[in-house]
């Protein structure tokens, strides 16, 4: 944003329009005044000159040496020129040595003053009177009093006014070089204290402007000699520091906000799911066992073997809902880690020798073959999750096993882990389907799973049962078939 009034500027105008002020008003009192003061002036060293002589008068000293220096003086210091004559015109005292020619520039005076043009009466009383005369003959002005005496002389003063409208021109062309003077050193003045005085400003400005931008690296550097300037800029640097940790909490529970958000939205869109999908799992069964029991109740076939059939199906359908439950109570317990582990050693090849051999009527009558490694393998887990996932695994193998109906269980040794893996021969699962399949519900043939009784939650349990061990499962295509795969931790010391 640009700076439309700056401090700098401001203080050098007001400084520069101070000194051009100052003498733009002296400039004025001395035109307008000066002349007159000085007149005014004048006429008070007449008056006092007049009033010393009278009082020597008085005090009979007008004869004496103490006296004779005191006329010195006022003749000196005010500059003024003194006659003192008796009433018969002689000449009593003089502050000239040609006491005549000053008694006929007086009788000039005297002249002068009945030329109402060429002189002007400032001041008069009983005893005497004060003129501003021109003198024609030396174009000058002058003051010039004559009086009365206690004693009846007469005393004439005079001094001169001419050298005053030169001096105060004088004094104004004076005046103007000072004032140009000044002002040029009052702007050079003003800008070197603004700057020492905006300096800190401008840097707190800067600073509040990153602060304003939530940039909080800069701080204010306060001067050695500290004002109210550096005590304002430690109190930013308090605020900074302040904003600083304020804005960090904030966004960390914004973030904290959000995640607990779409943890939220995340559990809603699953509990939807979830029960969207048990109840279209749980549909099919209540429809066949409702249907089942009202044929039942109504007596559509009255022997024995029908009724036998019909209660055959009832129990089928309702044991596959009692295993789905006991799976969704399984994978619960799982995913929100309410199930422990119970970490143990155990030969690998005798729990999937166990497990195929819980199969083997299922593999004879679908007269499907099965291999698997003899030689033993001990590894780290919990023993009953990892047969849990053998038996899902060999399950689906199992269920999908097609042309040569066979099932290959295989070890890939690793430096301290060891892969299972259980490949069946038969078609390949869709490529776009693969990353799904651990999805709860999800089924990528599921007239075939309805038909062997699958519910789509197997592949789920497996991938929760391998996350709470911390380590990898997962599913590849290969030419004849398809392979699933677990990972487990070997126990090294034991396995050769």
């Amino acid at each position: 944003m640009k700076k439309k009034y700056s401090i700098t500027r401001n203080i050098a105008y007001t400084m520069i329009g101070m000194v051009t002020g100052t003498v733009l008003l002296c400039w004025f009192l001395n035109s307008t005044f000066l002349e007159s003061f000085y007149t005014v002036n004048k006429e008070n060293a007449l008056l006092e000159g007049f009033h010393t002589i009278d009082k020597a008068v008085i005090n009979d000293t007008f004869e004496s040496d103490e006296f004779d220096i005191a006329f010195e003086r006022i003749c000196s210091n005010g500059n003024i020129s003194i006659l003192v004559l008796s009433p018969d015109a002689q000449v009593l005292r003089s502050s000239a040595g040609n006491s005549e020619k000053l008694k006929n520039q007086f009788y000039g005076a005297l002249y002068e003053s009945s030329n109402k043009h060429a002189s002007e009466v400032i001041k008069t009383t009983d005893n005497y009177i004060i003129e501003k005369q021109q003198d024609s003959r030396l174009e000058a002005d002058y003051l010039v009093l004559w009086g009365t005496l206690e004693d009846g002389n007469l005393v004439l003063m005079r001094t001169a006014l001419a050298s005053i409208k030169e001096s105060v021109m004088i004094a104004n062309e004076f005046l103007a070089y000072v004032a140009v003077m000044a002002t040029v050193c009052c702007a050079i003045l003003a800008i070197f204290v603004s700057r020492r005085i905006t300096g800190p400003i401008l840097q707190l400005t800067k600073i509040s402007k990153r602060m304003a931008e939530l940039d909080f690296d800069a701080k204010y550097k306060p001067n050695k000699r500290q004002n109210e300037v550096d005590e304002l800029g430690e109190h930013m640097n308090m605020l900074s520091a302040t904003l600083e940790t304020t804005i960090s909490e904030l966004k960390s529970a914004n973030n904290e906000l959000k995640k607990d958000i779409e943890k939220k939205e995340e559990i809603d869109r699953m509990r939807k799911e979830f029960l969207s999908n048990v109840s279209h799992e749980l549909k099919t069964p209540l429809a066949l066992i409702q249907g089942y029991a009202e044929g039942l109740q109504e007596c559509i076939n009255d022997d024995e073997e029908s009724r036998d059939f019909y209660c055959e199906v009832i129990m089928d359908e309702a044991d596959k809902m009692n295993q789905m439950v006991k799976k969704l109570l399984t994978l619960n317990q799982l995913e929100f880690g309410n199930d422990t582990l119970t970490m143990e050693r155990f030969d690998l090849t005798e729990l999937v020798k166990g497990v195929v051999t819980s199969s083997g009527i299922l593999l004879k009558q679908k007269e499907i073959t099965v291999t698997y490694p003899e030689e033993s393998v001990c590894v780290w887990a919990d023993e009953f999750k990892v047969e849990e996932v053998m038996t899902n695994y060999l399950s689906n193998a199992i269920n999908h096993a097609d042309f040569e109906k066979r099932i290959e269980i295989t070890y890939e040794k690793k430096e301290d882990s060891v892969r299972v893996c259980v490949f069946n021969t038969g078609n390949q699962i869709p490529e776009e389907d693969l990353p799904n399949i651990w999805d709860k519900f999800y089924k990528v043939d599921k007239a075939r799973t309805r038909e062997y009784g699958g519910s789509g939650i197997g592949l789920s349990i497996v991938k929760a049962i391998m996350e709470s061990h911390h380590r990898e499962c997962g599913a590849k295509n290969r030419e004849n078939g398809v392979e699933f795969w677990f990972e487990l931790d070997r126990d090294c010391a034991n396995n050769s």
